[in-house]
């Protein structure tokens, strides 16, 4: 069986996983998915499979119906109660606290999700994020500064990593003093050892930002994570500690991989295409488009989660209380009945700003501003730095027989490694 011989009830098949076909290209997968119809229903897990772009919608904009407290584990949620009847409402919410991951906000149903994304959203300023951009121009100019002379990068770990990791860094008001602490800690991989984990980023980011948030509550600076410390609700009630540190730390945390995929894979559509590149640094005034093509294109979140909390339908399929659906993002952003032929990489279409990378609805992601800024800088100062970028045919192979690894996740896609060459503008 090829590639673009792929069977829907294929999906999740253990086999067809360890080929690494599915990481290497989900598309063709997903094509077949939506040929048997825009939700389908797996038969290794019993997920329903969102692939078309209106049905995704649907239910991004039903949370009263979808919950998101599978949000991050999918199928692999486990509840210690059966999930019987017609109505979950209950069961999620007495139980929801038995599931990994649900004191993160992507978990969060309303009206507790309404309130600490609140919090976070007093973040977001006009003048806050123009603040930040203009750290970005700087923080770009830095990186590039440390290997224009070489001629060559590897731009995942030279750039693309510490480019995501300083703008959001700056955004919250890490002290400049510990910038290089967060880098050295986020890039050292989990480790355990006979005593359990010895070194988590995760538990570094949470200590970090409880330590942070104790500290400017006792005493209050004029900076950035002050305001974040002393937020209040709605109401105005204080949030604890605990909550606010893992608002902070999981908008750090979220501001990371995907936005390096993005970069990524701007880079590495750019580094294929000479003419791309002229067109580009002769029309500036382009790049934000390109930016919007390469989300729909290559969207860095492949999925999202959801629990029906009650029988309903979608798309014309009967959708039983208790079930987990997978809102296939990519898959979404490739449906042809909303993108003229989807499956071309288009720096001008007109809709491409319709994509549903960034998610839709309540959970849209709040730091999509940020994500666009970020793509539009670097790939502004990369072609005003660097001339005739291309793909190492050393690390990734001649034109026509490219070779790249992908980032081995069910959720994430993109590059682990990009190796350029280029000259000094």
């Amino acid at each position: 069986m090829t590639d673009t011989q792929v069977q829907p009830t294929d999906l999740l098949d253990e086999d067809y996983f360890r080929s690494g076909k599915l990481i290497r290209d989900p598309y063709a997968y997903w094509d077949a998915l939506r040929e048997a119809g825009p939700v389908f229903r797996e038969p290794h897990h019993g997920v329903f499979m969102v692939t078309g772009y209106d049905e995704v919608h649907a239910v991004y904009r039903d949370p009263a119906t979808f919950s998101s407290v599978n949000s991050v584990i999918g199928p692999f949620a486990s509840f210690p109660v059966p999930l019987e009847g017609d109505d979950m409402s209950g069961i999620i919410e007495e139980h929801r606290g038995a599931l990994p991951f649900t004191d993160q906000l992507p978990s969060f149903d309303p009206p507790r999700h309404t309130e600490h994304r609140g919090l976070l959203m007093r973040l977001f300023t006009p003048r806050r994020l123009q603040e930040n951009e203009e750290a970005m121009w700087l923080i770009a100019d830095q990186l590039i500064d440390s290997f224009v002379g070489d001629g060559t990068v590897e731009f995942v770990d030279q750039f693309a990593s510490p480019m995501a990791l300083l703008v959001i860094a700056d955004l919250l008001g890490v002290p400049e003093e510990d910038r290089t602490r967060f880098r050295e800690q986020l890039a050292a991989p989990s480790t355990s050892g006979k005593a359990g984990v010895d070194h988590s980023p995760l538990e570094f980011l949470y200590d970090t930002f409880r330590a942070y948030i104790t500290d400017r509550r006792a005493e209050p600076r004029d900076d950035v994570l002050t305001r974040i410390a002393l937020a209040t609700f709605s109401d105005g009630s204080t949030p604890t500690v605990e909550d606010v540190m893992l608002l902070a730390s999981n908008l750090f945390a979220a501001g990371q991989e995907t936005t390096v995929r993005l970069l990524t894979f701007s880079l590495q559509k750019l580094a294929e295409d000479q003419d791309l590149q002229r067109q580009l640094r002769a029309n500036p005034e382009m790049v934000s488009a390109f930016v919007e093509e390469a989300l729909r294109f290559e969207s860095p979140i492949k999925g999202d989660f959801r629990l029906a909390k009650r029988t309903t339908a979608i798309g014309g399929v009967t959708i039983p209380a208790g079930s987990t659906l997978m809102l296939l993002n990519g898959a979404a952003n490739r449906d042809d009945r909303k993108f003229e032929c989807p499956n071309e990489f288009r720096p001008d279409r007109d809709d491409a700003r319709e994509h549903v990378a960034f998610g839709h609805g309540i959970h849209f992601c709040i730091g999509a501003a940020l994500a666009r800024a970020e793509g539009r800088i670097t790939v502004e100062k990369m072609l005003q730095r660097l001339v005739d970028i291309a793909i190492s045919e050393e690390h990734h192979g001649p034109a026509g027989d490219r070779k790249f690894r992908y980032v081995p996740t069910y959720m994430l896609r993109g590059l682990s490694q990009l190796h350029l060459e280029f000259g000094a503008a």
